[in-house]
């Protein structure tokens, strides 16, 4: 068990952009805007210390939305936070953002600001908002000039796919401090997601000698591999390597479902995973959560039910994405449709052919 625990807490759905692959708004049947009032808020945020206290674990939150800021409570909850000395993350747009907001969000104890970008100027603005690539971008300086950490993540489908070499250098000309994509989830929108295992491997290729590249120039951003296929890479090229002293049974990396995350939306329904649509265990009004995590979060830890990943040599530190898998196939542990070893968790021998 890690000695973090994050909850990523969405406080409100309300938001400036529709973008075409948010979990709320890509159905297009999303019709109620929730958000949690001033009492559900407090309750959560104990209930959620609670939690880390039974479990020795230190409590990290990812507070977002919607977006965020534009809850009428959002400033009380940052005092709430700082009050406890519990650092956070914001994920959040860039519309609200300027260098004396930046620089309260500092004093309260953010430690990063994330913002996402979905491709360039053209691509980004179609996925989420006109006008919203050159904002994002602008905001960047605003985050680093307080102090706190700018995050940029991109979302990968086969519809951007071409443009996150060209979003790399964009972000790094920026100052962008940290850089990381995930792949998107089908969830009922109009992309194409049907991204081959093949095509994402040569994404991974080309990212990571472009990675490579700025490191060697001095570069500042940090590319954070965030996706774990990213383990199943570098363990074929060798920049990986399985541990003398790994313990059969032991999860030492990979999907944090189940480990040292769970979600929180603002009617209070908690969620193994946002990415996995059936993944609800309780609600955070009705439930302690510390009971759901021996209760029903147990049925997210059950490794040996991976259909490829259980025969790995690379389970313990990959299982790909989940969430994927089951926006993909309906299952929760049928096979990542991206990862290319077969189906013996062995690595493909053409892989570069």
């Amino acid at each position: 068990m890690k000695p973090y625990f994050s909850f990523q807490w969405h406080i409100t759905d309300e938001c400036d952009q529709r973008c075409k692959h948010c979990y709320i708004f890509s159905a297009g049947n999303h019709t109620c805007l929730q958000s949690m009032n001033w009492e559900q808020m407090e309750s959560t945020f104990y209930n959620c210390l609670d939690f880390c206290e039974v479990y020795g674990r230190t409590p990290y939150f990812y507070i977002t939305g919607g977006d965020p800021i534009l809850h009428p409570d959002f400033w009380r909850l940052l005092e709430l936070i700082h009050e406890h000395g519990v650092k956070f993350t914001i994920l959040g747009n860039p519309f609200h953002l300027n260098d004396q907001v930046c620089r309260e969000l500092k004093w309260y104890g953010c430690e990063k600001y994330q913002l996402s970008l979905d491709g360039l100027r053209k691509m980004h603005d179609w996925f989420r908002k006109p006008g919203s690539y050159d904002c994002t971008l602008e905001k960047i300086g605003c985050i680093n000039r307080a102090g706190i950490r700018s995050v940029i993540m991109t979302t990968v489908s086969r519809t951007n796919r071409m443009e996150v070499p060209k979003i790399i250098d964009a972000v790094v000309k920026a100052g962008v401090n940290v850089f990381a994509f995930s792949r998107y989830v089908p969830s009922g929108g109009d992309l194409d997601a049907s991204m081959t295992a093949q095509e994402y491997r040569e994404l991974l290729a080309i990212c990571d000698k472009k990675f490579k590249e700025y490191e060697a120039e001095g570069c500042e951003t940090y590319f954070n591999k965030k996706d774990h296929l990213w383990t199943l890479y570098e363990y074929e090229t060798g920049e990986f390597k399985i541990p003398e002293n790994a313990q059969k049974g032991m999860i030492y990396g990979g999907c944090n479902c189940g480990n040292c995350h769970l979600t929180i939306l603002p009617s209070g329904d908690v969620y193994a995973c946002r990415r996995v649509a059936e993944s609800k265990v309780g609600n955070v009004f009705e439930d302690r959560l510390a009971d759901l995590w021996v209760t029903s979060m147990e049925n997210y830890r059950e490794y040996e039910k991976f259909s490829k990943c259980s025969k790995c040599k690379l389970l313990a530190w990959c299982r790909g994405c989940p969430a994927v898998a089951r926006g993909t196939y309906g299952d929760f542990y049928a096979n990542d449709p991206q990862c290319w070893a077969d189906e013996n968790g062995e690595l493909f021998q053409d892989v570069d052919g």
